[in-house]
């Protein structure tokens, strides 16, 4: 069992991002907190079995006080025995800690942060809309490691207007040298509801397939060399620091998403929180959930879920999760290089991987 906190609090929104989050503004950030464990409390004491992992994301988590940093993870604690878990993430902006903060991450139970940093370059910074400086990412780093973070992710984004193939490089390179656990290669996806998807629209910006492919593949000629195994389409990981919580999600296990928008699949119900703070603390405060959308989940729509996201892992997925035509079409894939077939069990090569969505699709 997989639980997921959503923080949406952001100070300032990136015009590439698609989460629902905003500025604090006039919102009670102690309600909020007050509301996000009153629904811990109500939802967790119903799971049929204990969470596994936990997992702080928004919006910027990293950017609560100290004092709500406390209050949540005492309230967290009194519902969930963190010494079971495999794993605490939180995620984090490099300019919103310092070592005193970082410190409170260890003794709160955190043991993995997650550096939205996405870029080396003050000019990709700057497209991204991010707040932080490159010396700030690499402070960032170093102040973790100095409070004895048992992980450290890094995410980098590539194929962003204006990053060239250079560009791109000499970020990986910069991850690198800061020898962080984990790090999470990510390309630019102009999602609808985004500052960046209406400037593609406008003609402003536009998609390259070629660079999608040429930036993917220098990622993983590079940091594969490092000893980083690619051990899912955007993530790459050092021996025993692969994210627990989000190969979860690859292999289908029922996750508790906590918080405004949150998302939670549960003995094939998926649910969705709404998408609105002050009217989350409202709901949670006057019926106990804040529940928007509901549906159950068919075996069909299930089926083509373990495809979609066992593709993107080496695990792969097994030849009989596709019907006939979808294991005709593999063994025409696998002709073309893009997987492989062996044990019954079907795996993306690396040229594949590069396509995985597409192949997906073209599988079911």
């Amino acid at each position: 069992m997989l639980v997921y906190l959503h923080i949406p609090f952001c100070h300032r929104i990136c015009p590439y991002c698609s989460f629902y989050k905003h500025t604090p503004g006039q919102t009670p950030i102690g309600e909020f907190i007050d509301a996000l464990l009153l629904e811990a409390h109500t939802r967790i004491s119903t799971l049929d079995q204990a969470p596994r992992t936990l997992f702080l994301g928004g919006g910027t988590p990293s950017m609560l006080s100290p004092s709500h940093l406390r209050a949540l993870f005492s309230g967290l604690q009194q519902v969930i025995d963190f010494s079971t878990l495999d794993e605490v993430s939180l995620e984090a902006n490099p300019a919103t800690f310092d070592r005193s903060k970082a410190q409170l991450f260890r003794e709160l139970g955190v043991t993995r942060v997650s550096l939205g940093i996405q870029s080396f370059s003050e000019a990709v910074l700057q497209t991204l809309g991010r707040e932080h400086s490159p010396q700030q990412a690499r402070e960032s780093v170093e102040i973790l490691r100095s409070v004895g973070m048992p992980s450290i992710n890094i995410d980098l984004m590539f194929s962003i207007p204006g990053q060239t193939l250079q560009i791109w490089r000499d970020s990986l390179q910069q991850a690198i040298d800061l020898a962080p656990d984990h790090i999470s290669a990510y390309n630019l996806t102009y999602e609808e509801d985004t500052a960046f998807f209406q400037s593609l629209l406008q003609g402003e910006m536009a998609e390259d397939e070629q660079v999608n492919q040429e930036m993917f593949y220098l990622a993983h000629e590079i940091l594969t060399k490092q000893g980083y195994l690619h051990y899912e389409t955007s993530n790459y990981a050092k021996i025993d620091h692969k994210s627990s919580h989000n190969r979860g999600y690859w292999r289908g296990e029922q996750y508790l998403g906590l918080g405004p928008s949150a998302v939670s699949t549960l003995q094939r119900i998926r649910s969705k929180n709404i998408p609105d703070t002050a009217k989350y603390i409202e709901l949670i405060k006057s019926i106990g959930h804040a529940q928007s959308e509901a549906e159950h989940l068919s075996d069909e729509a299930l089926r083509l879920e373990h495809i979609a996201m066992g593709l993107r892992t080496v695990d792969g997925i097994p030849l009989d999760l596709l019907d006939l035509a979808g294991k005709k079409r593999a063994i025409e894939l696998q002709e073309l290089d893009l997987l492989s077939i062996e044990n019954s069990h079907i795996r993306l090569t690396l040229k594949g991987s590069a396509l995985v969505d597409p192949i997906a699709a073209e599988l079911v």
